[in-house]
């Protein structure tokens, strides 16, 4: 018997894309500027969060990618689920969408690189956040299209494993197995042989080759995720308590794992999937009980014009509109009248003011970039 299934749309899932990309188009840099404005401590550990980690660890912001791969994983189903009840969408002409969305965001990641800006091709960074977005939710979608659910979470695990049998015990010239440094592990060391274009560390990409294997696995826990959200055999308020409960045990696994796998951003590690992936999951519930359960909304349009234009705000913020000028010019004189400590924080204001009015300019339009 075939479970039903619910195709309402999810806001708290556009609601959590827009709060996830809030950090890096604005947010950080108004965290920032009012740590060193202020000497709050609230402020000043908010600021420290809103770094990476070094090399191992886990920040806040270590999170906010892999959550928008697990966010882009939860709207298969949904996305991908109404084309596959249309006859007429046979799962490889949707799995040529996918393909041309892939190649479609990897030139953009170039683009935000300085594609343009005449440095030669050999100076300019290849690997981009938008290419291993590309490539984590291709090669998810591939998957979710050919396989069952059973066969998915198979898949999940054996890449986990699969990735730490690699960077544990296949040797590295000159270092040998199992070093996970900046310079000797394995990871790294195909970048430098494989990956065209310049390194973004010179001896390591962070979105290199062999470590985009395990972000397909957070872009699978959202869709394993998005499989039981759409099916209605659960009460809401079980779907909130087990995503929560998912969400602990995986970061419990993941720092088990720590000792012998190191949480790291940087190498993607199969214990930073784990860690992440709860994190994401903890997310998820929290902003699924208050918007889609408790129905309390009155504080979410502005994420929700965020979300709804993800990408489009990412690539603005990163090269295309220079938002901290245009801020300059409607806010300069007001700023210019406050104590000058605390004008780089009326500035972060006046950023985070233009990019949501241009936001809910292209919302109240019904503008969006779909790729």
């Amino acid at each position: 018997m075939q479970k039903s299934i619910t195709s309402a749309r999810l806001v708290s899932l556009d609601a959590l894309r827009g709060f996830d990309m809030f950090w890096i188009i604005s947010g950080e840099g108004l965290i920032h500027e009012w740590a060193k404005a202020s000497g709050n401590p609230t402020a000043n550990w908010m600021s420290s969060q809103l770094h990476h980690s070094e090399w191992n660890g886990f920040t806040f912001y270590d999170l906010i990618f892999p959550l928008f791969i697990f966010i882009a994983g939860i709207s298969m189903p949904y996305s991908i689920g109404r084309q596959l009840e249309n006859p007429k969408n046979t799962p490889f002409n949707i799995l040529k969408s996918l393909f041309k969305r892939a190649i479609i965001l990897i030139i953009l990641g170039t683009i935000v690189n300085g594609l343009f800006k005449w440095q030669g091709y050999e100076n300019t960074r290849i690997a981009s956040v938008l290419g291993r977005i590309a490539l984590s939710c291709f090669f998810a979608g591939l998957i979710f299209l050919y396989t069952n659910l059973r066969t998915q979470i198979i898949l999940f695990f054996s890449i986990l494993l699969g990735y730490f049998l690699m960077m544990k015990y296949i040797p590295v010239p000159d270092f040998g197995a199992g070093v996970l440094t900046k310079e000797g592990n394995l990871a790294a060391y195909l970048d430098r042989l494989f990956l065209p274009g310049k390194l973004h560390r010179k001896v390591y990409d962070p979105e290199g080759l062999l470590s985009t294997l395990p972000a397909i696995c957070n872009a699978l826990l959202g869709v394993f995720t998005g499989h039981f959200l759409r099916s209605s055999t659960f009460s809401k308020f079980k779907k909130v308590a087990s995503m929560a409960a998912v969400g602990i045990l995986l970061i419990v696994l993941a720092w088990l794992w720590n000792p012998f796998f190191p949480i790291n951003k940087i190498l993607w590690t199969s214990s930073f999937v784990l860690c992440s992936g709860g994190f994401s999951l903890l997310f998820m519930a929290f902003f699924y009980l208050i918007i889609d359960v408790l129905e309390i909304k009155f504080w979410i349009a502005p994420f929700v014009w965020i979300g709804m234009n993800s990408i489009t705000i990412y690539l603005a913020a990163h090269g295309l509109i220079d938002f901290e000028a245009t801020a300059i010019y409607l806010f300069g004189g007001l700023i210019s009248k406050i104590e000058a400590s605390w004008q780089a924080v009326a500035l972060a204001d006046g950023i985070v003011i233009v990019q949501l009015g241009f936001l809910y300019f292209l919302y109240r339009q019904k503008w969006f970039l779909k790729v």
